[in-house]
């Protein structure tokens, strides 16, 4: 028999239209990778009517909190510095008066040194560049992007270069869904990246703790039904582990390296999520050792308090939900009307990992309530 890696696509949907399924079961996927690669190959039309895939919270730019986005704004507008961003998140809006830059797109439009960047040596580059000149490097992201932010930190940097740092770990979100009274899915598929650098043992919590079929995956097609074919699996036969269906890249322990950096140059701490709320140790901080690279120390602070609350998204924007698997992304009342790729209301249409923006360029371009009846529209 072929080893699941060389197994086709096809052969994981026979096997999973074999089983004998439950009327409904709810399968989570966390990555927003995942989902990219679930929408664009079609997954949700070729598996079973009663196998539902749900997009969860896996999308870094989406979550970054308004008032993290807020103070790299009114830094690069304000202070003499370049500030350097990973791409996505030049475009994220936040909420503020229409006179003012809602954006750092808009802010780089009004004049202020705003770098779009691929990754951390890129940041090092420009403040080698520019010894002249302070260098402020807006990290967001989660454990895969600030990891090599770490490495970066761990090596040494030039004296002019800074973190505004907005790391966040993935796992928290997943446990605050399955903590609540409705968690809204019957079983997870897991990041692979993550993984990769955490170790797939991360993911443990969801069967040990909550009783939930979990399995590993990486962004094949193959890999993916691979992961959901075992997770259906062990609802029927009611059995429950974690399964590594990505076992040639996810290995036990994780990067032991990445991991290294991580605790050498940044603690865990409780973090703010956009439109979720404070999540306990879910964040990431650089340590007191790195004062003189952290920019929220060593640059005048623009936070605004009244910006730190549960649900900062645009009025009318359902962002909120679609990370928390509550809706899909097309029931959002703004998607596909005001909120498109080319004039985002929220940051899931902004990022390639957000799921409206995927939605999206996958060909979904009317909003769930323009296909409803009364009744289904009442109900939603």
């Amino acid at each position: 028999m072929k080893p699941e890696t060389q197994r086709t696509a096809r052969h994981w949907l026979e096997q999973i239209r074999a089983l004998p399924l439950p009327p409904k079961v709810r399968i989570m996927n966390v990555c927003g990778g995942h989902e990219r690669s679930i929408t664009m190959a079609g997954l949700r039309g070729a598996l079973p009517s009663n196998v539902e895939l749900i997009p969860g919270p896996g999308c870094p730019v989406c979550v970054c909190p308004e008032e993290d986005v807020y103070q790299a704004i009114q830094l690069a507008l304000h202070e003499n510095i370049i500030l350097v961003a990973f791409g996505d998140m030049l475009r994220v809006p936040v909420n503020v008066p229409k006179k003012d830059a809602r954006s750092l797109e808009q802010a780089k439009a009004l004049g202020a040194d705003i770098r779009p960047i691929a990754s951390p040596t890129e940041a090092v580059a420009i403040a080698r560049s520019n010894p002249d000149r302070p260098v402020v490097f807006f990290a967001a992201g989660f454990e895969t992007t600030t990891a090599p932010v770490a490495g970066m930190l761990a090596e040494g940097v030039p004296e002019n270069l800074f973190v505004l740092l907005s790391g966040r770990l993935t796992w928290p979100a997943v446990a605050l869904l399955l903590d609540s009274e409705k968690p809204g899915f019957d079983a997870l598929i897991a990041p692979g990246h993550v993984s990769t650098v955490m170790g797939p043992e991360e993911w443990e919590f969801v069967v040990a703790k909550h009783g939930l079929p979990a399995a590993v995956c990486g962004f094949t097609p193959e890999s993916l039904l691979a992961g959901m074919y075992s997770v259906l699996r062990q609802r029927i036969e009611n059995r429950r582990f974690l399964d590594n269906c990505y076992p040639h890249v996810a290995q036990a322990g994780g990067n032991p390296t990445a991991k290294r950096w991580l605790a050498q140059t940044m603690d865990v701490t409780d973090a703010n999520w956009r439109g979720v709320g404070t999540i306990p140790r879910s964040g990431f901080a650089l340590k007191q050792s790195l004062s003189a690279h952290d920019a929220r120390r060593q640059f005048p602070s623009y936070e605004n308090s009244s910006r730190k609350r549960a649900g900062q998204m645009p009025p009318g924007c359902d962002c909120a939900r679609v990370v928390l698997g509550k809706i899909y992304p097309n029931e959002c009342i703004l998607y596909g009307r005001a909120c498109t790729p080319r004039h985002p209301i929220g940051p899931c249409m902004v990022s390639d990992e957000g799921a409206c923006r995927i939605w999206w360029a996958s060909g979904v371009r009317e909003a769930a309530f323009d296909v409803l009846s009364p009744a289904a529209l009442a109900h939603s």
